[in-house]
């Protein structure tokens, strides 16, 4: 999945000068005294994960005299476009934070552009710290598919999506908070009559087809879910799951449950304008958590989607080690303190979802909901993964087709368009 977007900090840009950074900082694997190990990602500072990332990069430095950490704060869009050309140059970072699925890491896996992190995996003992469900997103295998036996990436945080919900508004137009699938569209029917719009959006990125394939999901099977992400058998766009999916978010389009105005609307927009107050009910990630902590003013709290067997989720994004690493001691030196109890009870506290954390120490009630929320899920194989990840390049095609599903083209129109992006770039 898609990720995320997670605050203005992230607004840094590659520039020329960023392609040509100094090597000077950088030499071969050895001595580490006057090294710099050059790390990127896309979180934001007062997120979980650049909370708990800042501590590692202290433990890090602490434990690794002489060498210094030069982070660079990226944004994930700027990531999942330049990746390839960035991990095929000689500015490539040591270590980086990317997309897992096999339309990023699987892809980058097969091109041969990241390093090959089996042996640190079973050394370090990362294959029995991390859970399988959550390692299926680490491992590819020749083809680049995801659940293979070649880990390229390893995840030191997990995430889903969930509903957030400013109970004050709720209160305020007196909507009784839905458990069911029923319940939630009754609710959103009331706040409709009242004139407010119930649900933030953003169709100019990852929202919009997050609540279609949500809406699929409450009518698939994991075998459907296998087909789809990991071509186990035929994914056909005009069975009854995903016509169902289309048309519903289309329906709840008109009915006002969803602004048709944020079809050119950007996640960050959709988060801030819950966040300030403004509308009762976000679907969107664990990635969040932390943000709304932090930024809201206002009583809220969290739901799984209301009656789902299934939701979006899966083991966090990666650190990934390019291949032309010249650091890759360094490199995996950090990425294991990352996973470190006292870096992942840090993460769980902060509002994220630790692989590795003790849990009596995560002591946020509502933190703890999160994480018990995952585990339910990991534990019943609820998750599902993400739209845009079995093919590359069906992420842009998904933000187009559902803007078009938005301004009202047929909803068979719609899957049309991803079937022939989906069949096109299976990998043969």
């Amino acid at each position: 999945m898609i990720k995320m977007v997670n605050g203005a900090a992230l607004l840094a840009v590659l520039a020329a000068g960023s392609l040509t950074l100094a090597a000077c900082g950088r030499s071969d694997d050895g001595a580490s005294g006057g090294k710099e190990l050059r790390v990127w990602h896309y979180e934001a500072p007062e997120s979980a994960m650049g909370v708990a990332w800042s501590e590692a990069i202290k433990e890090f430095e602490a434990t690794h005299p002489g060498v210094k950490v030069k982070l660079e704060e990226k944004g994930f869009e700027q990531i999942q476009k330049t990746a390839p050309m960035i991990m095929n140059s000689k500015s490539a970072p040591d270590v980086m934070e990317y997309n897992k699925g096999n339309a990023t890491a699987g892809l980058l896996s097969r091109q041969g552009l990241l390093q090959d992190l089996t042996p640190e995996a079973t050394k370090r003992g990362w294959d029995k710290l991390i859970s399988p469900g959550v390692q299926v997103v680490a491992r590819y295998d020749e083809k680049g598919i995801m659940g293979g036996d070649t880990w390229y990436g390893v995840p030191n945080y997990a995430e889903y999506v969930q509903v957030y919900y400013n109970k004050d508004l709720f209160k305020k137009y007196d909507v009784k908070v839905p458990t069911t699938f029923d319940e939630l569209t009754r609710a959103m029917d009331a706040f409709v009559a009242k004139g407010v719009t119930p649900l933030a959006n953003a169709g100019a990125e990852y929202m919009a087809q997050q609540y279609v394939y949500q809406l699929a999901l409450d009518k698939a099977d994991q075998p459907w879910v296998s087909a789809f992400q990991r071509y186990t058998g035929k994914t056909d766009f005009t069975d009854p799951a995903w016509t169902y999916g289309a048309t519903t978010f289309a329906d709840w389009v008109t009915k006002g449950y969803i602004a048709k105005s944020s079809v050119s609307t950007k996640a960050e927009d959709a988060g801030v304008a819950f966040m300030s107050g403004k509308i009762p009910m976000m679907f969107s990630g664990s990635w969040w958590f932390g943000r709304v902590a932090k930024e809201a003013k206002f009583d809220w709290d969290t739901f799984v989607w209301p009656g789902a067997k299934m939701t979006l989720g899966s083991g966090g994004n990666l650190w990934v080690v390019p291949a032309g690493s010249k650091n890759k001691q360094l490199a995996y030196d950090f990425i294991d303190i990352t996973l470190k109890k006292k870096i992942q009870n840090i993460l769980g506290n902060a509002g994220g979802v630790p692989v590795a954390a003790d849990s009596s120490a995560i002591t946020e009630p509502r933190a703890r909901k999160l994480i018990d929320g995952f585990n339910t899920l990991a534990q019943s194989s609820g998750l599902a993964y993400y739209p845009d990840w079995p093919v590359a390049g069906f992420y842009d095609q998904w933000v187009s087709q559902t803007q078009k599903l938005m301004n009202g083209d047929p909803p068979r129109s719609v899957l049309s368009g991803i079937q022939k992006t989906y069949d096109s770039a299976l990998p043969k």
